[in-house]
């Protein structure tokens, strides 16, 4: 029986070039001797980010991330998926979203969730370590059942689709995966109270570990069909977390949970509707 986290190959390999596009000036994207390691600079000059040259429909797509390190507020670093090269007005997008602060706090993790260019599903967590000491492992599951959030292998959010007709879920588009570090700090670090501040520039991302096992999109229908439920991540394990899941995932809701828009009653006035589902189910 397959399990929730595969050891098979991952679909992307090889060098760099072979899988990705870069988005900043050469400067601002260097490598390790090895090839191994990315690092993505942000300064005043530009900002850098990636992304795969492949879209996919459903799949698990992982990366080893270490964050930007001392005062970083303002600096956003992402791990996210995007239907829209640009990131048009009518996107679907799942995302993680590092949010850098001053020295010594917390950095955030932002999860959302779009449909058709519609968004406001954030939630918020603290992290349970420093993750600009070393390398930590950030993945994202997408079924046709749910979307799962990771923070080395510990499940940190579940999105379930409401009804599988995709009133606010993303199914039926396939993305490409991006990563990038830029300048937010007209929102990202206490609402945008907290600027970035370019002497301590330039800020770096690292990446390593890079790894998609998903389904290839190829006009006009995916190179594999999700329905014959042959891959590990749309078979039945894959719908629902495991026992051992539930019980991290329990303990990351307890402990780490900085802003849920599902409990935000001001700003939604009806709870949309997949906050109704219990995600462990």
């Amino acid at each position: 029986m397959a399990t929730l986290f595969s050891s098979s190959d991952a679909v992307v390999k090889g060098a760099f070039e072979e899988n990705f596009s870069k988005s900043c000036p050469g400067t601002h994207f260097k490598t390790s001797k090895d090839g191994q390691i990315w690092y993505l600079t942000l300064d005043q000059v530009s900002d850098c980010g990636f992304m795969t040259k492949q879209s996919y429909r459903f799949g698990w797509y992982s990366t080893k991330l270490k964050l930007v390190g001392g005062d970083s507020a303002g600096v956003v670093t992402a791990f996210y998926m995007c239907s829209e090269v640009e990131a048009g007005p009518l996107r679907d997008e799942i995302d993680f979203e590092f949010l850098g602060n001053r020295t010594g706090q917390p950095y955030l993790i932002q999860t959302n969730v779009y449909n058709n260019g519609s968004g406001g599903r954030e939630m918020r967590h603290q992290l349970w370590f420093d993750p600009t000491l070393d390398f930590h492992t950030y993945s994202i599951l997408w079924n046709s059942h749910q979307i799962v959030f990771f923070v080395d292998k510990v499940p940190i959010r579940v999105y379930k689709n409401a009804n599988h007709t995709n009133n606010f879920f993303p199914a039926q588009r396939p993305m490409y995966v991006f990563s990038s570090i830029w300048n937010a700090d007209n929102w990202a670090t206490r609402g945008g109270l907290d600027k970035i501040n370019w002497k301590n520039a330039p800020f770096v991302a690292s990446y390593k570990d890079f790894n998609i096992d998903a389904c290839p999109w190829k006009n006009p229908y995916p190179a594999c069909a999700s329905s014959t439920t042959q891959q590990w991540w749309d078979q039945y394990n894959a719908w629902h977390l495991s026992s051992k899941q539930k019980i991290d995932y329990a303990w990351v809701q307890r402990n780490f949970v900085v802003y849920n828009y599902c409990l935000d009653t001001v700003r939604n006035r009806y709870k949309p509707q997949e906050c109704w589902l219990n995600p462990l189910d």
